[in-house]
């Protein structure tokens, strides 16, 4: 739900009230002043916000037990979230142009939120990166995984090198283009002789490079491409300890692009831009629970949907699936939901059904 405004509709609704079991499901469910006490006054503190931030981890390492990857792959982000008025913690960010919180985010390659944070509008993007990654790589230290991590140029952090070194990640973070750089691969961004193409054309290189920060050198790959119709390349630079070729470790780093469509179902089918909360911490809150939800949706598409809709996104799952009308037939001993199979064939949603009951841990034999 979009905000606690709404709690009394859901409280009343039939279908959330058997979600909610116990006494909801003859009476009501919690109203909107319960569910704001219970945000602001319950879960609002120190422990439970590091509870509800773990908690994320504890349900993505269920689903690992459940299917063992053989790598994993984080990647981190940040974000926007419009607020309005006099939030606490609101301020204006130039890049983003306009006031706001600027939240950080961990995806792992399945989509999966391992860790998020809100922060006030004006900080760094890598700011409070060592309190996302930490817990999560920590998690991870016992597994036999091989592990990666990827980032945008404002992880371009010695420290963070050192520390995904230390910890045995393979990395690749794109770095700000520079004069010393360029110098590197001048003999690429000389314009080819004779008549262009009609296609892009790619040239790679692959150099060691030491900024003045770093304690030693590293591989950096860059990436030339000659468009037709422009008169000066397009230059991009990596920095990685990845030992494939230049191409596969570009073609590795532009994968990257997936967390920021993940954050794009977190902003529309979850709505966790939706902080109207007038305290930050309250906010913090907030967001943890758009996390939770999140990873929810996200497993139920990745677990519990057959191979015709494994395409599906947030979006579609929530008004297909979940925000979809039904009549309501109450009997002395069940409550039956007849659904209409315009969005979900009755063959689709039994096949949901049983994916779903797979789940379920089965007893052990006696």
């Amino acid at each position: 739900m979009k905000d606690v405004n709404d709690a009394d509709r859901l409280g009343r609704d039939p279908a959330m009230r058997w979600i909610v079991g116990g006494k909801a499901v003859e009476r009501q469910a919690a109203s909107s002043s319960q569910m704001g006490r219970f945000e602001t006054a319950l879960l609002a503190t120190d422990a439970n916000i590091e509870a509800l931030a773990d908690m994320n981890g504890v349900w993505i390492d269920r689903v690992h037990d459940r299917r063992p990857p053989k790598m994993i792959i984080l990647d981190m982000d940040s974000s926007v979230s419009p607020t309005h008025g006099e939030q606490e913690g609101a301020a204006y960010n130039g890049h983003f142009g306009g006031t706001c919180y600027h939240p950080l985010f961990l995806f792992n390659q399945f989509g999966d939120l391992e860790r998020c944070s809100l922060r006030p509008g004006n900080v760094h993007s890598a700011d409070g990166w060592r309190e996302v990654l930490e817990p999560v790589v920590e998690r991870y230290r016992e597994r036999s995984l091989r592990r990666y991590f990827r980032g945008d140029a404002a992880f371009a952090l010695p420290d963070l090198y050192e520390f995904l070194e230390g910890e045995n990640y393979k990395y690749v973070i794109r770095l700000k283009a520079n004069k010393v750089l360029q110098e590197c691969i001048v003999h690429l961004l000389t314009r080819p002789v004779g008549r262009p193409p009609n296609h892009v054309r790619r040239y790679y290189a692959s150099f060691s490079y030491r900024a003045g920060s770093w304690d030693r050198k590293r591989r950096v790959v860059a990436k030339v491409e000659w468009h037709p119709g422009e008169l000066v390349p397009r230059v991009g630079f990596v920095v990685t300890n990845l030992s494939r070729p230049a191409e596969r470790v570009v073609a590795f780093y532009n994968h990257r692009g997936t967390a920021e469509q993940y954050i794009k179902e977190g902003k529309y089918a979850i709505k966790w831009t939706r902080l109207s909360c007038g305290k930050f911490r309250n906010n913090e809150v907030r967001l943890q629970l758009h996390a939770l939800a999140y990873n929810l949706g996200n497993f139920m598409r990745t677990l519990a949907l057959p191979k015709e809709v494994e395409h599906w996104s947030l979006t579609t799952l929530r008004e297909k699936l979940v925000k979809i009308g039904a009549k309501v037939v109450r009997h002395g001993r069940y409550v039956t939901f007849q659904l209409a199979e315009v969005a979900v064939p009755r063959s689709l949603f039994q096949q949901i059904l049983e994916l779903i009951n797979d789940l379920r841990p089965r007893p052990v034999p006696a």
